[in-house]
């Protein structure tokens, strides 16, 4: 390993088959929340490493891609066997996900901390992706009790009123929270500062609420502060793994600046690229350079409202 890592993303490496209302399909597609979070983060220059289990039938470009991007798998363990596969259904709802029959769950191909190679428990930060609440709760007791490393968490089971002091109970021990719409289910009306209210305490930071196409709200949980961010205006192929690649990049930002107007413009930017293509071909086609171009653009618009 060249240098100290900055990040390790946590969580599944799936086979995605694709159906997008208009017909269109892409079968076997190389999925998992890991994979856009960290493309997301390493497209700004951070180093990342993953901690995952794969299938046997994950497509092994995809994870030769990974490593030319210089994205360390030395925490992805192998299954063994085929692994985890969905049908992603764009729906007039949104998007569902179907999991096939006879694969292994969810929890079996969700990593385990204590497999974590003893080179990422320097890393500055760990970001859960969406695995289940028991795997994440586990995940949390056991980073926070090693030390400091900032912790971030996109949750896979929504938080209602019936499960608030249990998600309140584990984002007390966490410092960023990256919910979409679909995992927030406490009432109808209630914004983005209000759902942050409800679920800050101990060390939870930052609410990041995620809404599609729509961009979404930052809240900085004390002193409060609001930063709004609309998506940017691309040609959007597939939508699978904007709002991962946006974690990533936005966690990329703040380790690198800790300025908050900052990392949200490098999360936009990141999911940007990932709906410009099937999967995470819009990712790994990206360059820094070309990253870089759409910031700028980002700022420049920013600063003009």
């Amino acid at each position: 390993m060249s240098r100290p890592l900055d990040l390790i993303f946590a969580g599944n490496l799936l086979v995605d088959d694709v159906v997008r209302r208009d017909g269109r399909t892409r079968m076997g597609e190389a999925g998992g929340a890991v994979l856009y979070a960290s493309l997301g983060a390493s497209l700004w220059g951070a180093a990342c490493g993953l901690a995952s289990v794969v299938g046997d039938d994950y497509p092994a470009e995809t994870l030769r891609a990974l490593c030319e991007r210089g994205i360390d798998t030395s925490g992805v363990a192998p299954l063994g066997r085929p692994g985890g596969r969905g049908w992603l259904l764009d729906e007039v709802c949104g998007r569902r996900i179907v999991h096939h029959a006879g694969r292994p769950s969810h929890r079996e191909v969700s990593p385990a901390p204590d497999r974590m190679p003893d080179a990422y428990r320097d890393a500055w930060g760990v970001h859960l992706s969406p695995m289940p609440f028991e795997c994440q709760s586990r995940w949390v007791a056991s980073l926070a009790a090693s030390g400091g490393s900032f912790i971030s968490l996109d949750p896979h089971e929504p938080v209602r009123e019936d499960t608030l002091d249990a998600w309140r109970a584990l984002l007390s021990r966490v410092d960023a929270f990256f919910p979409g719409l679909d995992e927030l289910r406490l009432g109808a009306g209630l914004d983005a500062p209000a759902i942050a209210r409800r679920l800050a305490s101990g060390r939870l930071g930052l609410v990041a609420c995620k809404r599609g196409a729509e961009g979404g709200t930052l809240v900085q949980c004390a002193p409060e502060c609001v930063i709004e961010w609309p998506s940017l205006e691309v040609a959007v192929v597939d939508s699978t793994g904007a709002g991962d690649a946006f974690a990533g990049g936005f966690l990329a930002g703040y380790r690198a600046t800790g300025a908050l107007e900052r990392a949200v413009a490098q999360g936009a930017v990141a999911a940007s690229f990932a709906v410009g293509d099937w999967g995470a071909g819009g990712l790994l086609a990206a360059t820094r350079d070309a990253a870089e171009e759409r910031l700028r653009a980002w700022l420049d618009a920013r600063a003009r409202q």
